[in-house]
């Protein structure tokens, strides 16, 4: 099954949940070193087996000068984004990274992985819970005629005025949301509506597989993907759910490793400019990229993944697509000065170390332009595992909170229900599920107005958000702890940002 990060990776879905803000201008320019080295290749048999990402500038003659110095050191070329200036490597060399960063062009050069590439994170908090028959049939039997069958349990479309924005501007076909994630099964009834196969695909080890059913989820356990999709745009077609933006287009790029669930570097570089090159406007990205948490720029391998990551969702948004982000589900403060990691890297052994959150950035909702969500609950109060920050958090949305915020619906489950492997349906929780509701609204604002570029729509989004304000007291449990501080004021702080997005705002 995808593996579930319950920290932060998928905006918490527990199955597979996978998970930066600053100005980051600095990153591409990274000094080049000296003329390639003159030691001889290696071979395949010096070291494990792993993947690296090489970036350098984008002209020709640099990139095939790199290519050689490359194949010198003893790395085989996978794929190469020329656009970019991001090169796909695997190497047996242990010495390949520190000797590519010495050749002639290279920008930055590192490592995507700590284990050896095999023959072949998400960001939810927490188990899927499955909707049982008997529950459904007591959600059904509240519903109304005008709502899907079992919208009486969706809490989180009425919190955010979805359900009344879907009689006025459901969201054009013309606009459509890639699900950047496990992958997403086309084949569900409330999916296969608003389905776009031909902006959806299979980008795991760095190369798109466009075949047919290439972006499906590998078993039923690794839901988030589908269960992301259902949020932005389940159809309204009287069989199950409904999504914030019922009339969109959605579609489906998939980045999980099939052997550990984990979303790698290479595959999420893949993923972005995938969606650019096919014409997407908004992607949604409820994960971090793997393995580490946090990818900190004096370490040359973190440094060349967050440039890789940085390079391609650029590319992608100045051919004009939006992306969303998951904050995580760490309860970490990414204003603060200093965060405990312990959970990286999560491909191997982790090792506990204390970071910087200035310095040390989660990949991609730390990213500059990508707009960050933060996680409430019925309340609208931010949901106890959310992840913050002041000037890091842009719009917050509902993403589940089954401890201190129980909604009175027939199932009294305080997580976020939509679709799930197989036709079925399911609760899960995380800031994955927020990301996925605030691309539904800005889904809805690019349907008004289409000509809005990502800075533009970025701004819309954040405009119709409300904020309530920091909360007098934030302890959850009723300890006489506070369990988060937020700061700021009434117009944007660290536990909302500019606000909780509002869907009928967004159309009217």
């Amino acid at each position: 099954m995808a593996h579930l990060r319950s920290r932060r990776r998928l905006a918490l879905a527990v199955p597979v949940v996978l998970s930066l803000t600053a100005s980051l201008g600095f990153i591409p320019g990274v000094a080049t070193a000296a003329a390639p080295q003159s030691a001889p290749a290696v071979t395949a048999a010096d070291g494990p087996n792993l993947a690296y990402v090489v970036n350098t500038k984008t002209d020709r003659r640099t990139i095939e000068s790199v290519k050689k110095a490359i194949a010198k050191a003893g790395g085989t070329v996978v794929t190469t984004y020329s656009k970019i200036g991001v090169i796909v490597v695997h190497s047996a060399n242990p010495e390949f990274g520190p000797q590519i960063r010495t050749a002639r062009g290279v920008q930055s050069a590192g490592a995507t992985r700590t284990t050896p590439l095999t023959a072949a994170g998400t960001t939810d908090e927490g188990a899927a819970d499955y909707l049982s028959a008997a529950e459904a049939a007591k959600v059904k039997a509240a519903a109304t005629p005008a709502s899907e069958p079992l919208e009486a349990d969706q809490w989180d479309l009425r919190a955010i005025g979805a359900d009344k924005a879907a009689k006025i501007n459901p969201g054009s076909k013309k606009v459509t949301v890639a699900v950047i994630d496990t992958g997403v099964d086309d084949t569900h009834p409330d999916l296969a509506p608003n389905f776009s196969a031909k902006q959806s695909a299979n980008c795991v080890g760095g190369v798109a597989d466009t075949s047919e059913g290439a972006w499906r989820p590998y078993t039923a356990e690794d839901y988030h993907g589908t269960h992301v999709a259902g949020e932005i745009a389940a159809a309204r077609n009287g069989i199950g759910v409904a999504g914030v933006a019922p009339g969109v287009k959605v579609s489906g790029i998939k980045v999980s490793d099939p052997d550990n669930g984990l979303f790698y570097p290479e595959s999420v570089v893949c993923a972005f400019v995938f969606a650019a090159d096919h014409g997407v406007e908004i992607t949604n990205n409820s994960y971090y990229v793997d393995p580490w948490l946090y990818n900190c720029m004096d370490d040359p391998d973190q440094k060349a993944i967050v440039d890789a990551v940085n390079r391609a969702q650029q590319y992608a948004t100045k051919k004009g697509t939006l992306h969303l982000a998951s904050a995580g589900n760490s309860n970490h403060d990414l204003d603060s000065d200093a965060i405990v990691d312990d959970t990286s890297p999560d491909d191997s052994t982790p090792v506990t170390r204390t970071i910087d959150p200035h310095e040390c950035f989660d990949v991609p909702t730390q990213l500059p332009g990508i707009v960050t969500v933060s996680a409430t609950g019925v309340q609208n109060l931010k949901s106890y595992y959310s992840t913050y920050g002041k000037g890091v958090i842009d719009v917050a949305a509902p993403g589940g909170d089954r401890l201190y915020q129980i909604p009175d619906t027939p199932s009294k489950n305080g997580r976020i229900l939509s679709t799930m492997p197989n036709n079925q349906y399911g609760f899960l929780q995380g800031t994955s599920m927020a990301s996925p509701h605030a691309a539904g609204v800005a889904a809805l604002l690019k349907s008004e107005h289409p000509w809005a570029s990502p800075a533009q729509l970025q701004a819309l989004l954040k405009a119709q958000a409300d904020n309530p304000g920091c909360p007098d007291s934030y302890d959850q449990d009723g300890n006489g702890t506070q369990d988060a501080n937020c700061e700021g004021g009434k117009r944007v702080n660290g536990f909302y940002g500019f606000g909780i997005v509002n869907a009928l705002k967004a159309v009217k």
